[in-house]
């Protein structure tokens, strides 16, 4: 069986995004295991529960076909946290399918492996495409932006198009 890792902040993931992806890629075939800053237990956006199984510095990332870091307020802590910005870079250096919502294309703009490359992010406000720029990504603005093995989206009413994507990779 093919296994996805999400990666979720353990305070103010999105809900719908997690959930979204999460469908997709079970739809799809995936297993998955949801890994945050510590294991055990994250609390959502709008409330939802969800258990960390492994924390990201215990990930073992030749055990997984996928890994993906879903958005929310809680994910911008993850741009400078070193051992996620460590699963992004390992995951695009094995051109293992990478992806990234809402906020969390800055993660991985931020350990350098959206440069020269296509992509979206979530960007009501305007920074985090800025985010993008200062990195050498092209933003698109589309809803669902794939360039080679990374898939980026900008937010949760994209999420189930985001886990298909990623899958189809």
């Amino acid at each position: 069986m093919r296994t996805a890792l999400l990666v979720i902040a353990q305070n103010g993931f999105q809900d719908k995004e997690y959930a979204g992806t999460r469908v997709s890629l079970e739809s799809a075939g995936f297993q998955i295991v949801i890994a945050s800053k510590e294991k055990g237990p994250c609390s959502g956006k709008f409330g939802g529960t969800v258990m960390a199984d492994i924390a990201m510095r215990d990930v073992v990332l030749r055990e997984y076909d996928r890994i993906a870091f879903i958005g929310g307020p809680g994910a911008a802590a993850y741009a400078s946290d070193g051992d996620a910005l460590k699963l992004a870079v390992e995951a695009y250096r094995t051109e293992m399918p990478l992806g990234a919502i809402c906020i969390a294309p800055t993660i991985l703009a931020k350990a350098g492996v959206l440069e020269g490359k296509r992509a979206t992010v979530w960007n009501e406000d305007g920074e985090q495409s800025e985010v993008l720029a200062e990195r050498g990504a092209e933003y698109t603005g589309e809803d669902v932006t794939v360039d080679g093995t990374v898939v980026t989206a900008n937010g949760p009413d994209a999420a189930e198009e985001f886990g298909r994507t990623l899958a189809a990779l």
